[in-house]
């Protein structure tokens, strides 16, 4: 039994790409359209690209803690969709300030960056499993960094449009739409927990699952009769110190036990 949870898979997921693709996208909106006259402090600038990073990094932590703490990742989870959420309303407020409305939905641009999907991760095409499904391609730093520059230029005519208009709308259609899709794997995730349970539940599993094993390696003519209903009996162990003791091998049905002194 694997006794932890999801772990470094996360990094080709398509909500943790794009989450790149609108930070990168923000880093460069807020340089060029954010300055000492319209946000002389800048306290928007700031806002915007700690929101940005935040939908990234903490996406990417949750996922992390998930291994070994499903409430902590999360509540990581959390603060990065919402982070992300915080960021869409402000490239509405920009456009707002402006005077300008977003696109209309049916607009063909919207429609456009909405329905551009990303490419799958390097090398999972050629890489499917005995199931079919493809496989988690081996992460490398420069591998991830050429992927996410090449899903970067797939939205490029708008991301880097000399237009602030253009690339507020877009960029307000990507930061909703990873939103949406890591609300999408927190759900997932928290299914998961529901069926599964967290690494605690693991972990005890697996506990349970090495001591039934080892109490099986016990040759049934060594071992005692069960006192209660006669059948054989296995090793086990209490849960408070780990002592061993005899179990009837009918457990649950039956509750027998002996003291275990060594001797069989």
């Amino acid at each position: 039994m694997d006794i932890f949870g999801t772990g470094s898979g996360y990094r080709w997921m398509d909500a943790y790409i794009l989450a790149w693709v609108v930070e990168l996208g923000t880093d460069s909106f807020c340089e060029t359209f954010l300055n000492y006259k319209n946000d002389p402090q800048g306290k928007t600038s700031g806002q915007m690209n700690h929101a940005a990073r935040s939908g990234n990094r903490n996406f990417a932590e949750g996922c992390e803690r998930l291994m070994t703490s499903m409430s902590s990742g999360l509540d990581l989870l959390n603060v990065a969709k919402s982070s992300l959420c915080e960021l869409r309303d402000d490239y509405l407020k920009w456009l707002l300030r402006v005077r300008q409305l977003p696109w209309d939905d049916a607009a063909s641009e919207a429609v456009a960056v909405r329905r551009l999907d990303l490419d799958p991760p390097p090398g999972s095409a050629d890489s499917a499993g005995s199931t079919g499904s493809p496989r988690t391609p081996p992460f490398s730093n420069r591998r991830f960094a050429e992927h996410v520059l090449a899903q970067y230029a797939k939205f490029a005519q708008w991301l880097d449009s000399p237009d602030g208009f253009v690339r507020a709308n877009a960029l307000l259609i990507l930061s909703t739409r990873t939103a949406k899709m890591q609300e999408a794997y927190i759900r997932h995730v928290s299914e998961a927990f529901k069926a599964e349970g967290g690494f605690k539940e693991r972990l005890g599993e697996a506990r349970r699952k090495e001591r039934a094993r080892a109490g099986s390696e016990v040759a049934p003519e060594d071992a005692p009769r069960c006192p209660a209903c006669g059948a054989g009996m296995r090793i086990s162990h209490r849960k408070h110190d780990n002592a061993p003791f005899w179990s009837c091998i009918e457990y649950p049905g039956c509750r027998g036990t002996r003291p275990y002194d060594g001797v069989r």
